[in-house]
């Protein structure tokens, strides 16, 4: 390698240097046919007997070699946030000298309780499970396993009953449509949201924004309209748009707006129907959107975007509310930004169980959301590749024949020995000091393998199985699972019909404006679903005060995400007056028993009433 960047620093190419110069040690013994070739008349090409080196392909397999140590976290660059040392992504020395201090200021009790503890008390709970689950299928009371063949050659299959929750429910389909520009002016009414829009120069500019001009850019980007097209359809000016847009809309300013809209969503009296055995359930996944222009994190994925490149909008839905989101590259695994997502989520709505797909599982995710409070629920494909990774506080001979049971013991004196480690690491996700992403990353994907990794991987092993087995046990949860990943989609078709404008394709320069734009998108979204929840709200009030159950349990199927009666095109007016929309007026309709009667119905073509 110091061959190599001898001739690089020199401004030379490896072919204007003599092949006998580069070390071939590094080379394995499996490639050592493709790089020596057969030798020319030139006696200073020889290498290897009458074999001379590939000097392209030698170079080819230096850079490979060069990338797979620093994904294995054996090379490091010491400039980089990705590659650096991962002992320099943690709390420092001199810092975690005051360990007492910096847990208590964590507020994790299950780091400052002594580890041994810790596992006492989840080996009870665990052998206690392991024993419970498989008496109940032995007892038939898990009626939602089936179970085929005796002996060593029994095999279960899970049923899953779902319960789907209609999008852009007929609920909306009889109501008035009500512009874009008129429902933004009336959220702000009752949130405020446009008051978070500071100038990037707060100090030396004292006027605040014209709020038609705020309104127009949010549309504008969220739409993927862009401020020219806006001008045309709105009779503003275009300067002034460009102005405002620059000056006002920032990721921090938006994220701040959106969280503005939430918390007022949160404290809405329908916002709890949504609630998913009495726990707000959220769920996470991404959405790929394609990119006209070429940026930094935009990646090929053939299976979505064919022959060109996109991003994926990675966003975290709680009882249907988009909480948080952030743009990353499709070749980042989902898995690395659930904890950034959650731990980062400023709004008031905090998720108390969290679900994903297969692709927001690792190594370290159980464990990393349990120390912080939230139960993670994901949806595994095949379950039956998991249960090789269920583990016991006993050898697994000790079992017997249960129909589930682990595959190998906890190291537990592994898991002892390195528990002053495990929580530096997890004080270190704790205080923000370097992206949680970047370190979930390096847990769970290097390859390079160390003891205070192995007691981390084995904790989350623990918790993993204890997942696995309510999820074998409790149908309900199954569903609940479903059901948060259904919500999830439904935002997803949501946004994708707020996007709309050229086919949804992002057409930014920047990562920082496509995070811009796709706020600006959530804010849109976010809008309408409090709209529709304020609406959802003053018809359960009336429905409760009338004692009528059947129709509040009704009300708990109408999802908020909904937009059919909600104009996304056409020419847009931003007046300078806001515009009143009596939402009172609206919903005593539903008090009409003729009205509230066909709510549910579904016109013959599917279209408004």
């Amino acid at each position: 390698m110091l061959v190599l960047q001898d001739l690089l620093r020199s401004g030379k190419s490896p072919r204007q240097a003599k092949p006998s110069l580069f070390p071939t040690e590094v080379i394995p013994k499996s490639l050592q046919r493709y790089l020596f070739v057969d030798a020319e008349e030139d006696d200073d090409q020889l290498v290897d007997g009458d074999k001379a080196l590939d000097v392209d392909r030698y170079e080819f397999l230096l850079y490979r070699l060069l990338r797979n140590a620093l994904e294995a976290g054996n090379l490091f660059v010491k400039d980089s946030v990705e590659f650096r040392r991962f002992e320099d992504d943690l709390i420092s020395d001199e810092r975690w000298e005051n360990k007492a201090q910096v847990l208590q200021e964590i507020g994790a009790q299950i780091l400052i309780d002594p580890i041994e503890n810790t596992l006492a008390q989840m080996k009870a709970d665990l052998e206690t499970k392991i024993d419970a689950v498989n008496q109940r299928i032995a007892d038939a009371v898990n009626q939602h396993i089936k179970i085929t063949g005796r002996g060593e050659k029994r095999r279960w299959q899970l049923l899953y009953p779902s319960e789907d929750e209609p999008v852009n429910s007929p609920f909306f389909g009889k109501l008035p449509g009500v512009g874009i520009a008129d429902l933004l002016w009336f959220v702000h009414q009752h949130t405020g949201f446009l008051k978070s829009f500071s100038h990037v120069l707060d100090r030396y500019v004292k006027h605040d924004p014209d709020p038609r001009e705020l309104l127009a850019c949010i549309v504008a980007m969220g739409t993927n309209m862009g401020i020219g097209k806006m001008a045309e359809v709105s009779g503003l000016n275009y300067a002034s748009l460009l102005n405002t847009a620059r000056n006002f809309l920032r990721q921090e300013t938006l994220h701040v707006a959106n969280d503005a809209i939430s918390n007022a969503i949160a404290v809405l009296p329908a916002f709890h129907l949504y609630d998913i055995r009495d726990d707000v359930h959220s769920s996470s996944d991404g959405q790929r959107i394609e990119t006209q222009i070429d940026t930094v994190n935009a990646r090929y994925s053939p299976k979505y975007f064919g022959l060109q490149k996109g991003v994926s909008a990675y966003t975290l839905v709680a009882n249907h509310v988009p909480i948080n989101a952030k743009i990353i590259g499709t070749h980042e695994h989902e898995s690395h930004y659930v904890f950034d997502l959650l731990y980062n989520n400023t709004s008031d709505i905090k998720p108390e169980r969290h679900s994903t797909d297969t692709h927001g599982t690792n190594q370290v995710n159980f464990w990393t959301l349990h120390v912080f409070g939230y139960q993670f629920a994901p949806r595994y494909r095949d379950l039956h590749k998991k249960m090789e990774k269920l583990v016991g506080f006993q050898n697994p001979g000790e079992y017997g024949d249960l129909l589930i049971k682990p595959s190998r013991k906890v190291p537990e004196d592994l898991i002892i020995a390195e528990w002053p480690n495990v929580q530096r690491i997890m004080a270190s996700l704790a205080q923000k000091d370097v992206t949680q992403a970047t370190v979930i990353r390096k847990l769970s994907s290097y390859t390079r393998q160390n003891q205070t990794k192995k007691a981390l991987w084995e904790l989350d092993n623990i918790r993993r199985t204890l997942y696995i087995l309510d999820f074998i046990d409790d149908a309900s949860l199954r569903q609940s699972v479903q059901k948060a990943l259904n919500r999830g989609e439904a935002y997803h078709r949501f946004r994708k019909s707020v996007s709309y404008i050229n086919n949804g394709k992002f057409r930014v320069k920047t990562e920082a404006e496509q995070n811009i734009w796709n706020e600006c998108s959530r804010l849109i979204a976010n809008a309408i679903i409090y709209y529709n929840t304020a609406l959802l709200s003053k018809v359960y009030e009336q429905k409760r005060a009338a004692g009528d159950e059947e129709a509040i349990g009704a009300l708990r199927s109408v999802s908020p995400v909904a937009w059919r009666h909600v104009n996304l095109i056409g020419r847009f007016e931003f007046t300078a007056e806001a515009p009143q929309l009596d939402i009172d007026a609206l919903a005593a309709r539903y008090a009409e028993p003729g009205y509230w009667g066909q709510a549910f119905e579904e016109g013959e073509d599917g279209s408004l009433a």
